[in-house]
């Protein structure tokens, strides 16, 4: 992006924290269902959409970034991949590696599953390692498919939305015909459920909406000008439709969004009043826009992955064995992921940036 791009987009670097504290808040609400008010506990127990969030916002930006210019050449594809890869694998495998490397935990039973991510497309091996990262075989997925999906969606969106039925389909085979060669004791794309909550395929609405943001953004359509309080509408619907959800929960330990009427809401209309918040958030002055550009936000915007990657499993669980502070370990959690972010997040992507920059020109 160039640089009025960059500033024009800072709230949306801010947006990464609220989602991964709504994501912190969904792992932690165990320990409040005593001292809390069911109906906010209803609502905490849909906070896993802040990985919504994510999705749509990765979706937004990875479609606004590259539009056709990973598919100009193999080897403008290829880079396209190691850029992407670089953001996200060097942390991810640091962590993965330290906990592997320790003898209370991993204890040293190296899985080549999750250092290729493979292990997210298993419904056995998931959550194992660093358990959040399932949800980077999802990325990753997308990553890998994108500039696939921005061909077929300038063709025409429906024809988009067809392939990824087809790839659903092509997911629920192979996981069929794996059940019926050897009962995949594993449980590699299967059962149903988890194909729709836990793959790329199932995920894809997500993706797509903030990929027709990105559209509706370049073209600068009207409805992004018509449209007044885009901001204000698309906080309050947003909150509006996780609160429906919840009410399709059993009890207060279930999530309303394994029923069917709360997963349509969670596939259609929450991505899409999410995008209009984002939409919201790029083109109106308001107080949230302000707050979430401001220097402090955009840190701990930048430091969320790096978050997400210590807020549960190992790092944390590391942390509780010192001491657990009674804001669950927020604070502290954060002075990491910020220490994290600068001194190897941001370092390890910039060098292989470079690395592949010099490649390129010695190429």
């Amino acid at each position: 992006m160039d640089n009025s791009s960059k500033a024009r987009f800072q709230s949306l670097t801010g947006v990464r924290f609220i989602a991964v504290c709504l994501v912190f808040i969904y792992h932690n609400r165990k320990y409040w269902r005593d001292s809390l008010h069911p109906e906010l506990i209803r609502l905490f127990n849909e906070f896993h959409v802040g990985v919504s969030l994510f999705f749509v916002l990765s979706g937004f930006l990875i479609a606004y970034t590259y539009e056709d210019k990973p598919l100009a050449s193999g080897t403008a594809y290829l880079k396209y991949i190691l850029v992407r890869c670089a953001r996200i694998l060097p942390l991810y495998w640091l962590i993965l590696t330290i906990y592997y490397l320790d003898k209370s935990y991993g204890n040293f039973h190296f899985n080549l599953l999750t250092y290729s991510l493979a292990h997210g497309f298993s419904d056995v091996h998931n959550l194992e390692g660093i358990a959040q990262a399932w949800s980077l075989t999802v990325e990753m997925t997308f990553y890998i498919l994108a500039p696939v999906l921005f061909f077929i969606k300038r063709k025409n969106l429906w024809l988009l939305l067809l392939a990824m039925l087809l790839l659903y389909g092509m997911f629920f085979g192979i996981g069929a015909i794996w059940q019926h060669w050897n009962t995949n004791p594993q449980r590699f794309f299967r059962p149903n459920q988890f194909l729709l909550l836990n793959t790329f395929p199932g995920r894809s609405s997500e993706f797509i909406v903030g990929m027709v943001l990105a559209t509706a953004v370049q073209q600068k359509s009207n409805w992004l000008y018509q449209f007044r309080h885009k901001t204000t509408f698309g906080i309050t619907a947003m909150f509006i439709v996780i609160y429906g959800i919840g009410w399709f929960q059993k009890d207060i330990y279930d999530h309303g969004y394994t029923h069917p009427i709360g997963m349509i809401l969670a596939k259609t209309v929450l991505p899409i009043s999410m995008a209009i918040l984002l939409a919201g958030l790029m083109e109106e002055d308001t107080w949230l826009n302000k707050i979430l550009g401001s220097k402090f936000l955009v840190l701990l915007g930048n430091a969320s992955f790096a978050f997400y990657l210590v807020h549960i499993s190992y790092v944390n669980l590391k942390i509780k064995d010192w001491y657990t502070f009674p804001d669950r370990n927020f604070i502290l959690l954060w002075i990491i992921s910020i220490i994290l972010y600068q001194y190897v997040e941001s370092p390890m992507y910039h060098f292989c940036r470079k690395q592949l920059n010099a490649n390129k020109k010695s190429a």
